[in-house]
């Protein structure tokens, strides 16, 4: 895989380079709430806009079905990304038209556009190979030379991951190089003890890599949402909390093939539990009792890990030397429900070893609650694409640039 050093060195004063972004970020109206993922990208277009190139920046926002949506406008995150940058931002209003094409012409050497939101073009997500490859070919007629950097969207069969890398000179940008190195300190010659917190609403989204790491970490810590299908197939009572009922069994298999591996299992031992699920638009306080994880009533609901759970598993990620976090441990949005959440990602600032917190959600809330990121050894910006790697998945973004 190229890099964008490489390209760097080689020059590029003049040529048009299209940098497949993920500015994928979380609006309410057209307000930024977490310009993170903006933020991991400065790096590679800062780099091309000094060395003179014309840097073409795409990315997709939410899931428009294929057609424009004002909601799903990229034009807030082009506004940030210029104020970032310090320097003005053009900002194209449609994908390849008329003003991509304008606006891209337009551009001088150090100039930096951003193209509307890719999937306002039924192209860009199509399973049509030949309707994806048609789109890739109108993006290719804008650009000279690929960068990816969008790491969110790498597990995406999609035109601007996939199709269009094969048509361009292609390297990856400083964010996928640094993503990819420290997923390999993950799969590769790991430092043990190696621990895996996860949480999240559904076991089903998660089921694939805890299969690939009950033969590689040494304690997993389950958390959330699909803690309470792992306590069900314990024979617990788990109330109405969310459960998977038809992952059940599933579960049950992997617990004996942790026991089996010597692999540590580590769930819940309390939980807050409530008849209602919060109000997270006023944040109302809540009403909840704590139980034991075995005691969950029938007509109530787990919302977040319990204090002596909490206290549970910042011990057993006090000695990592590797830590992969993903998923939430309850209803993190809610300040009644986010301690557990808070002392995982305080687990994680104290522990002495490499700390990843993996995207998505869990991203995050670090920042929510106030985290300071740079206490964390990496915070990726792409959950589902770090979940896939570890999986051992071909991510297709990936592919394309190795090619």
């Amino acid at each position: 895989m190229k890099t964008i050093d490489e390209l760097l060195a080689d020059g590029v004063d003049g040529k048009r380079v299209f940098v497949r972004a993920d500015l994928n970020v979380p609006l309410d109206g057209g307000t930024i709430t977490d310009d993170g993922r903006i933020r991991a990208v400065l790096p590679t277009v800062k780099a091309l806009a000094d060395a003179g190139a014309k840097v073409v920046v795409a990315s997709h926002l939410g899931r428009p079905k294929g057609a424009p949506d004002p909601a799903f406008s990229l034009a807030p995150a082009a506004s940030r990304l210029g104020e970032l940058l310090g320097s003005a931002v053009a900002f194209a209003a449609d994908t390849v038209g008329e003003s991509a094409q304008a606006t891209v012409a337009g551009l001088t050497g150090g100039q930096v556009a951003v193209l509307e939101n890719l999937r306002f073009n039924p192209g860009e997500t199509s399973k049509d190979d030949a309707e994806r490859a048609a789109f890739a070919e109108q993006l290719a007629a804008l650009a000279d030379v690929y960068v990816g950097d969008g790491f969110g969207a790498v597990h995406r069969k999609h035109a601007s991951v996939f199709d269009l890398p094969k048509r361009l000179p292609h390297y990856a940008g400083y964010l996928i190089a640094t993503e990819v190195g420290v997923l390999k300190k993950l799969t590769e010659d790991v430092k043990r003890p190696y621990v895996v917190a996860l949480g999240g609403a559904k076991v089903s989204d998660k089921l694939a890599v805890i299969d690939q790491l009950l033969g590689k970490a040494d304690r997993l810590l389950i958390g959330g949402g699909m803690a309470y299908t792992f306590l069900k197939a314990k024979g617990y009572e788990v109330g109405i909390s969310l459960l998977q009922e038809d992952q059940v069994p599933v579960v049950q298999e992997y617990m004996e093939r942790a026991e089996k591996n010597g692999v540590e299992l580590v769930l819940p031992v309390d939980v807050l539990v409530s008849t209602e699920f919060p109000d997270l638009k006023t944040k109302a306080p809540a009403t909840f009792t704590t139980v034991d994880a075995d005691a969950i009533p029938a007509d109530q609901e787990g919302l977040d890990i319990g204090p002596r759970t909490r206290e549970l598993y910042a011990s057993k990620l006090a000695d990592a030397a590797t830590v992969f976090w993903n998923g939430p441990m309850g209803v993190f949005e809610h300040p009644d429900y986010a301690g557990g959440t808070r002392a995982v990602a305080q687990a994680l600032v104290e522990a002495d070893g490499f700390t990843v917190v993996g995207g998505g959600d869990s991203a995050a809330a670090v920042r929510t609650l106030g985290f300071d990121e740079n206490a964390f050894g990496h915070i990726s910006t792409g959950g589902g694409a770090s979940l896939e790697y570890l999986e051992g998945k071909t991510l297709p973004g990936l592919a394309a640039l190795e090619d």
